[in-house]
């Protein structure tokens, strides 16, 4: 089980007080004078990795010549081989445990890779921003000598079954509204720390990279005649907020941890280079099934948006009955901090809200405490462009070179979702054959006890608190 220690840390020997830490942190959780070494505030910080990100406070070319070098690298939890600068703000790396449990014969390794993670990885090696690697990136995991190649996107396709569904049936009810979304860890983690009375209106629904960790164990570990407590679940996240969520005492199917582990998009570059493995020029292979199969909607969970316009894909087809006629829904794309609209399914109106960056998110808090809030539905993403730019995807130093490396991410993940053939979760043939042979109805017995969690109040001097579990059935 993954270390309950702080994940996000500012090493006092490298930071210069520059602060720009501080001015991107969403929730003040960075403190420290000006021109001194700041600190962490770890129980209100949310892990998002967005000062890992525009950190450009590194090490000296004394410090990158010195002996305490190797020393540094591993007390970070990294990879002494690859050379990379040291910044001073940093999250801790599980990378050398995924090389140890690599190379450990009993144990039968599982991996999955969220939808940002093939659209970024490519820049560890030179590739042009957003170079969309799917093949590559199981060519490389398969050579890093994992078992099983899944995918985060089947998670998505779930999520939107059990997610989408549940609107439907609050929407129907008026009960438990609005309902925000709950795939974001650094949000969930916001939500019960800054409003622990609110947790009633989250989903009840785990992240993709949960379900498909619970699904590993069970219905995975059944199609592959594997014991359940012999596999090692891996997940490669953009998001240095999953080895949070990854810990929680929540996350455990049947007595077992659901993933045990979350590396980066940077760890996994490492892990890459580490091995030796030509990544430019592996040849494109697949993931493997069933768990790896996914629709043109769970690619674009990735990016700001992407959860509302999958679920309205979906939901418009269980309201209406009909078939949705434009799959490109442009409104609830783009780059403000919060962007509303309304959608038509059939009789029913439906108000929806897209929030990118926490910072935005706090005015539809305070409309909800106070009764006043318009939307049913509302998306919240941690991070100012969704998951393409979270704080354990490839660092780069400039500005515009981040917003340019955003852009082109999001392009990258829509041109994916446009080439599927299938761009909606339930026509998703492993999805439809995962529901028919194991999980039954959505939000059904199965599914509740496998995809649908609970949250508790983090807030100081307040006893825990919990929610979820308790959605119906249409």
């Amino acid at each position: 089980m993954p270390s309950s220690e702080p994940i996000i840390h500012i090493d006092p020997e490298l930071c210069t007080g520059c602060r720009r830490c501080a001015a991107v942190c969403p929730v003040d959780a960075i403190t420290g004078e000006p021109g001194q070494p700041q600190e962490v505030d770890a129980h209100r910080c949310v892990i998002c990795g967005q000062c890992v990100q525009i950190c450009t406070a590194y090490a000296t070319d004394h410090l990158e010549a010195s002996d305490g070098l190797k020393a540094k690298r591993l007390q970070r939890g990294q990879l002494p081989s690859v050379r990379e600068p040291l910044f001073a703000a940093y999250s801790t790396g599980q990378a050398l445990e995924v090389k140890r449990a690599l190379a450990d014969s009993a144990l039968f390794k599982v991996v999955q890779c969220a939808p940002a993670i093939r659209v970024s990885l490519a820049e560890e090696f030179g590739l042009p921003l957003g170079t969309l690697t799917p093949g590559k990136m199981a060519a490389a995991l398969r050579r890093l000598q994992f078992d099983r190649i899944y995918d985060t996107n089947f998670g998505a396709d779930v999520t939107i079954m059990e997610e989408g569904t549940e609107l439907i049936g609050r929407v129907m009810s008026g009960e438990r509204l609005p309902m925000f979304t709950s795939c974001c860890p650094a949000w969930v983690k916001h939500a019960e720390t800054a409003a622990p009375e609110l947790l009633d209106h989250l989903s009840s629904c785990k992240s993709p990279m949960q379900m498909v960790g619970a699904l590993v164990k069970t219905y995975g570990a059944k199609q592959d005649g594997v014991d359940p407590a012999k596999i090692y679940s891996v997940a490669v996240m953009p998001c240095t907020c999953k080895e949070f969520e990854c810990s929680r005492e929540e996350m455990e199917v049947d007595g077992l941890r659901e993933v045990d582990v979350v590396i980066t998009t940077r760890e996994l570059a490492h892990l890459i280079k580490d091995a030796g493995i030509d990544f430019v020029n592996l040849p494109d292979e697949p993931f493997d099934s069933p768990l790896g199969l996914y629709s043109g909607a769970g690619s674009i969970f990735g990016v700001t948006g992407g959860v509302m316009e999958a679920a309205i894909r979906t939901g418009y087809e269980l309201v209406t009955h009909e078939t949705i006629p434009n799959l490109q829904l442009d409104f609830v794309r783009g780059e403000e901090g919060l962007r509303t609209a309304t959608v038509q399914l059939g009789e029913l109106e439906l108000k929806v809200a897209v929030v990118a960056g926490l910072k935005y998110v706090s005015a539809i808090l305070q409309q909800v405490k106070a009764g006043r809030c318009p939307y049913h539905f509302i998306e919240v993403m941690g991070c100012p462009e969704g998951c393409v730019s979270g704080g354990g995807q490839p660092k780069l130093l400039l500005e515009t070179l981040r917003k340019t490396a955003y852009q082109a991410r999001k392009s990258s993940v829509y041109r994916h979702d446009s080439h599927q053939q299938v761009r909606k979760s339930h026509e998703n043939p492993a999805i439809i054959k995962l529901y028919k042979d194991f999980l039954g109805e959505p939000l059904g017995h199965v599914p509740h006890h496998l995809l649908h969690t609970t949250y508790q109040s983090r807030e100081k001097n307040v006893s825990p608190i919990s929610a979820g579990r308790k959605g119906g059935k249409l």
